[in-house]
């Protein structure tokens, strides 16, 4: 597996990390703890070295699980996880809280479950409005002088936020939604982010699995999965939207691939600071999105890509309006 830098950290991870969230969450039917321990050690076996969760993914049930299943070669790996969301006495998540002593809580809860002495990377899962991004920064700052966190990132910020957070505490990773399909990236973030020399963790890389091509307009999802709340997969959006993966496709053929290692190496061709994390509970799948590291799309290829692309329109909301609120775009 090759490496990758994030920014200019020095914090170095697998050019394709692993997004842990599907393990406990959003994608019934869930699969069985200690067959995702074994399928995480695999991962670690194949390659990878970066591993992302959050205390909100369950909540806390995916923090324990990956703190489990990577204690044996804890050495070899970066486990990225999340802070600021608040939790009612039932556990269920109720709204975001980065007040620098709820980040200071929450570390402790992390570290437990993660069964660790420091969080590689520790990540603002969402801005909150009521504190300032100064104070957050500031909070985690003191986190890594007492060397309980190495590096701090954000999660969907917008720039002039990371812009003065980075000028407390430099940020060594963001972690946005980019793919082929959700773009808006590119206009500001991305050079904001050259410029400054900070990472970019792109989640959803495959589009909640839509880039795969695995998922056409008469597929229906358990009553729990997310994708049932999101504009962006009713059957009419996913009818539109399938030019998209008859895109890839066509260019996967070509290249002896498949749809989803043509959408990861459009990813990783973008910017040699760019390190996406599927998410996958599949072993198969596990082992397709990393040979999509070894995909070399050329500059005619990515000309390519972008001349069917600009003719292609999304349709749909990538968010629900409620969540795509609590984003910083």
């Amino acid at each position: 597996m090759q490496k990758r830098t994030l920014g200019k950290s020095g914090l170095e991870v697998s050019a394709i990390g692993l997004g842990c969230m599907g393990m406990s969450q959003s994608y019934p039917p869930l699969p069985d703890r200690n067959a995702m321990i074994g399928f995480l050690r695999a991962a670690v076996e194949r390659g990878v070295t970066f591993f992302d969760t959050a205390e909100v993914y369950g909540p806390f049930t995916n923090e324990d699980l990956v703190g489990e299943a990577l204690a044996p070669v804890r050495e070899q790996v970066v486990i990225a996880t999340k802070f600021g969301f608040k939790f009612g006495p039932d556990g269920k998540p109720m709204g975001v809280d980065s007040r620098p002593e709820h980040i200071k809580q929450a570390v402790e809860g992390s570290l437990k479950r993660l069964r660790t002495d420091v969080i590689d990377l520790y990540y603002q899962h969402r801005v909150d409005p009521n504190v300032p991004i100064e104070d957050v920064a500031g909070a985690v700052k003191d986190l890594i002088r007492d060397g309980k966190v190495k590096h701090f990132g954000m999660s969907e910020a917008g720039v002039q936020t990371i812009r003065r957070a980075h000028a407390v505490q430099p940020v060594t990773a963001l972690q946005n939604e980019y793919s082929l399909w959700w773009r808006r990236p590119e206009e500001e973030v991305l050079p904001a982010l050259e410029e400054l020399e900070i990472g970019l963790v792109p989640y959803s890389p495959l589009g909640k699995g839509f880039l795969t091509g695995k998922i056409t307009e008469d597929r229906t999802f358990a009553s729990t999965d997310i994708r049932n709340t999101i504009p962006r997969f009713t059957p009419e959006a996913r009818k539109a939207n399938q030019a998209l993966v008859d895109l890839l496709a066509d260019i996967a053929g070509r290249k002896k691939a498949t749809p989803a290692q043509i959408a990861l190496a459009w990813l990783l061709a973008q910017k040699p600071w760019i390190v996406p994390i599927p998410g996958t509970t599949k072993l198969n799948r596990l082992e397709e999105n990393i040979g999509a590291a070894s995909i070399g799309l050329t500059p005619d290829d990515l000309k390519e890509v972008e001349i069917a692309a600009s003719k292609i329109t999304i349709e749909g909301a990538r968010y629900p309006e409620h969540l795509e609120r609590m984003t910083g775009l």
